[in-house]
């Protein structure tokens, strides 16, 4: 818990106003981002009796491109249509499901709504599940267009707040979120890539619309996605996949990383345009795994002196889409 707090100061510009004290510790104050009508934008699903119990999750489905669609949905416990609520999307690595996702990274206890989208069986070995931009992609799918008809029908059943919509994943999944901020800056106010499969589809032709604020974690022990990078199968290194995202928000500079824990180094670009900021945490020999996972995320060392659900979220709940690019 100790190493878990340190870190948590490092990567929060605000750490004194977003801790509160919880049973003699310091816990995230996840309820502080300010949630009034002014800050929000309020869809037709504000008027809408919830789709499930506050509280549970739900495996539901939906048809987007003529295919039918699944996604994993869980809603807060103390949800209600009287407040518009942050959406985080949270999309599974090849071979995995949404709801396999939702076990291991605990995104499910954060103040939001969580959808865990289901990808569509692709090609190579198995029949395992993918996202668009990797080579093993299902020929002829466009997750980018299921993910934003997912948000029209998340906004259509549910009191949520357009302008706060994050996406994070791991691996493939992770890959997508970048090709997501590629093409959907106006839906997606910030992302976190965990372990991120950034395969060159992901991220050729990159020009967001807007600024997007990026936190990347990689464990440099991480066989399956080399920190270091993949030539053979176009994969970049880590650091300079996060320092083209730095380049791309005109970040001012880099300022000195920070070993914040024995197996944690934190690093920050700056002064980025319109507030953008990029980080980065790299996990010492850190394997493909889910910081902080408890069940199996992946090969290799799953470090547990930071929790990458709890980290994610002091990053990205600060950040909103600007109002001219809601719809």
């Amino acid at each position: 818990m100790t190493g878990a707090r340190a870190l948590l100061r490092t990567l929060t510009a605000t750490a004194t106003a977003g801790l509160v004290l919880l049973g003699g510790a310091l816990a995230p104050a996840y309820a502080a981002a300010p949630n009034t009508e002014a800050a929000t934008t309020r869809p037709d699903g504000c008027r809408a009796p919830a789709p499930q119990a506050p509280g549970t999750s739900v495996l539901h489905s939906m048809t987007s491109q003529g295919i039918e669609r699944t996604y994993q949905l869980h809603l807060p416990p103390n949800y209600t249509p009287r407040r518009a609520w942050p959406v985080v999307l949270a999309f599974h690595g090849r071979g995995n499901t949404g709801a396999g996702t939702e076990e291991f990274s605990k995104l499910s206890t954060l103040p939001a709504v969580v959808a865990y989208p289901n990808g569509v069986i692709g090609t190579g070995d198995g029949d395992r599940q993918a996202w668009q931009g990797a080579p093993y992609e299902a020929p002829g799918v466009d997750d980018v267009a299921f993910t934003s008809d997912l948000l029209d029908t998340l906004e259509n059943k549910l009191c949520v707040d357009q302008r706060r919509v994050y996406a994070t994943g791991k691996s493939n999944g992770a890959g997508f979120i970048g090709l997501l901020a590629c093409r959907m800056a106006d839906r997606i106010a910030a992302i976190a890539p965990v372990a991120g499969a950034f395969y060159p589809a992901t991220g050729q032709d990159c020009r967001p619309s807007r600024p997007v604020p990026v936190i990347d974690f990689h464990g440099t022990g991480d066989v399956t996605i080399p920190y270091a990078g993949d030539a053979d199968r176009g994969l970049p290194a880590i650091p300079d996949w996060v320092g083209a995202w730095a380049q791309r928000n005109d970040c001012a500079k880099r300022v000195r990383d920070r070993v914040t824990e024995p197996d944690i180094t934190v690093s920050r670009w700056v002064g980025c345009d319109k507030g953008a900021e990029v980080r980065h945490v790299a996990v010492t020999g850190g394997g493909h795994t889910w910081p902080g996972a408890d069940s199996y995320s992946g090969g290799g060392y799953t470090t547990q002196t930071i929790e990458a659900h709890q980290v994610l979220w002091e990053f990205l709940h600060r950040y909103r889409l600007p109002r001219t690019a809601t719809r």
